[in-house]
């Protein structure tokens, strides 16, 4: 059975004033910040050198010689530059408390560099599961290693990459699920409780390297990515991404001192996000549609991918996640309503924070269809994946955009008040 989310609510304001006073994040990116993310983006030019390319018999070999387990299946799964595979060892070769069934996960050569940052990703995993979150936690290697910077053959040439082998979460991601009102609200309110235990009780020597200036998925450096408008194609979506950068310029980034910081997941999207029925008794009894309750209710099982965790703005979380349940809803508008209200029953947002909500969803928006768009063009081998979400964004981004911030504002915050009557 899994443990009770134990997250205290006293004083939660005043905790995260106190802990704000402790953070050195810098909002504005310097130079250096700037030269960051030009050189990380202008290295992935050449994605066969960064992006592994392992065969399944080189994945087989690997957990066994690392681990020790004999692999009775190996099967490919979908990543943006990382390249994962769903083990499954025969139950003689369980690992204490874990099933047979684990995810190797093998890093793209650029990030397998930065050994403390995938430390501290893989720190606040352990962390999260032990707070009840359901959040993959690593197996130890032989040498009793969490992670191992491996040298791996690939072509006519070796690249190292960091090896981990991770739990197997099982769910479905909500992308293929029709979610009512109450489960919105349910993901909302776990998404901020899972903010709220980062922001309050995560402690590791490594958490400085969550810092990550340049980082191109940080909302906080959309302006970055306007050197890549021109790969858009001309017409009325780039006009309105070009519109969106440059109201993030003059509304966003003079003001980013006035929204709280925080360590936050950075890609709680369509698919790293599982759901389950939710269990609704204590006999273990999953809810079932009923006169009542025609649809079931789900709750998050697997929370995945900390590849994007960062130190940022915390309303990002929220809105990086009103944006992905977005994509597939029959109401796509309507899903930020619940959201919000499931994300403020744990932290309320402030003033600003509100104010600026719709112009940021627009931004996440926009940020997608950047990087995706720059991204195919390096790899269009993985163009499918890659362009998952961009494929339905643009439709969403034109249907906020026509509808208008007050429109977009008062449905969402209607939505978010009727909860506390």
């Amino acid at each position: 059975m899994r443990k009770r989310i134990s997250v205290s609510q006293d004083n939660w304001q005043q905790h995260w004033n106190r802990k704000e006073l402790n953070h050195s994040y810098r909002h504005h990116s310097n130079p250096a910040g700037t030269n960051v993310i030009v050189e990380s983006m202008s290295s992935v030019k050449k994605p066969v050198l960064n992006n592994p390319s392992l065969s399944e018999a080189q994945a087989v070999e690997m957990v066994e010689r690392l681990y020790g387990l004999k692999v009775s299946s190996v099967q490919p799964m979908p990543s943006y530059i990382d390249q994962n595979f769903h083990i499954l060892v025969s139950e003689s070769q369980e690992i204490g408390d874990h099933s047979k069934s684990y995810v190797l996960k093998v890093m793209n050569a650029v990030d397998s560099q930065d050994t403390d940052l995938i430390e501290a990703q893989t720190r606040a995993m352990m962390f999260l599961n032990e707070k009840g979150f359901p959040s993959p936690t690593p197996i130890p290697a032989i040498d009793g290693k969490i992670m191992s910077l491996e040298t791996i053959g690939q072509g006519n040439e070796c690249r190292q990459h960091m090896i981990r082998m991770l739990t197997y979460l099982p769910g479905v991601p909500f992308a293929k699920l029709t979610l009512t009102h109450r489960t919105l609200y349910r993901m909302g309110r776990t998404i901020a409780q899972m903010d709220k235990a980062l922001h309050e009780e995560f402690q590791h020597p490594t958490t400085k390297s969550l810092h990550r200036e340049g980082f191109r998925w940080n909302l906080s450096n959309l302006h970055l990515l306007e050197k890549y408008l021109h790969e858009l194609e001309e017409g009325d979506t780039r006009l309105i991404v070009q519109q969106v950068i440059q109201q993030f310029k003059e509304k966003i980034l003079p003001n980013l001192s006035k929204f709280r910081g925080s360590i936050i997941h950075g890609d709680c999207n369509e698919y790293n996000i599982l759901l389950e029925p939710v269990d609704l008794s204590a006999g273990g009894t999953v809810e079932r549609p009923s006169l009542t309750h025609p649809q079931p209710e789900f709750q998050i099982s697997a929370i995945l991918d900390f590849g994007d965790m960062n130190y940022s703005c915390l309303v990002y979380e929220l809105v990086i996640s009103i944006m992905s349940l977005m994509i597939d809803s029959q109401d796509p508008i309507g899903v930020g309503g619940h959201v919000i209200a499931g994300f403020e029953s744990v932290i309320p947002l402030t003033e600003e924070e509100r104010d600026a909500l719709f112009l940021l969803v627009l931004c996440r928006f926009s940020q997608s269809l950047l990087i995706a768009g720059h991204s195919v063009l390096l790899d269009p081998e993985n163009e499918e994946y890659i362009m998952i979400t961009a494929r339905k964004g643009w439709r969403h981004l034109h249907q906020l955009w026509e509808a208008g911030k007050e429109a977009v504002e008062r449905i969402w915050f209607d939505i978010a008040d009727s909860y506390q009557n």
